[in-house]
């Protein structure tokens, strides 16, 4: 059963998505960060990447998918993925499942519920690792990241005004992919409002029956 991970900016949806990796032991495709991967890569498609990137263009749909299937190709026969990142929008939605559909692979939907003003609220207090990117609330009062000792910023795009800008797409863009998920029965709700720990608790009461 793969999962295709949904939330707002700021509902924790990268933290849990590598918690439930490490949990099930999952393959984790993360569209910014294998985009980022391949385009540093000497091959045809790195260096088509490369160059849309470069010229400031968003990478069309049908390399994204590209990019989806050969990740495909490459995990181990019967390991389960995590989605971060992809779906963004109704015509990528068609694209993915018509992709996992064909391969005859199992699917589930998850969104982590949070209201916009939390969300803003926790983007605009939050800090990221300038080395592995990993992202610490407000109450994380260290000065370091725990994981590589990096230091920890707040991100150039997290003030109010980037904020407002990436949330109303959020919701132009990717809820309408939600609501079409839910309609089809393949999507789990679970309050992303709580504690780091209280949602991984009810993520993990959510898909254990599903993934172990």
């Amino acid at each position: 059963m793969d999962l295709i991970l949904f939330g707002i900016q700021g509902s924790g949806k990268g933290t849990q998505g590598k918690i439930l990796k490490e949990r099930y032991n999952m393959a984790y495709f993360e569209t910014g960060g294998e985009l980022r991967r391949l385009s540093k890569e000497n091959s045809p498609l790195g260096k088509k990447i490369k160059s849309i990137i470069e010229a400031g263009h968003l990478v069309p749909n049908e390399i994204v998918m590209e990019i989806v299937e050969n990740f495909i190709k490459k995990i181990k026969k019967g390991e389960n993925i995590i989605f971060d990142g992809i779906p963004r929008k109704k015509i990528q939605a068609v694209s993915l499942e018509k992709l996992l559909k064909k391969d005859k692979r199992e699917y589930k939907a998850l969104i982590l519920d949070l209201s916009e003003k939390e969300a803003t609220n926790r983007l605009i207090t939050r800090r990221i690792c300038a080395d592995c990117k990993t992202a610490y609330p407000a109450m994380y009062k260290e000065k370091k990241c725990e994981k590589c000792g990096g230091k920890l910023e707040t991100r150039t795009d997290d003030n109010p005004e980037s904020i407002k800008t990436r949330i109303k797409a959020y919701f132009n863009e990717t809820m309408p992919v939600i609501e079409l998920f839910e309609k089809e029965g393949k999507l789990i709700r679970v309050d992303g409002s709580k504690t780091i720990e209280e949602v991984s608790k009810l993520l993990f009461k959510a898909l254990d029956p599903l993934l172990k």
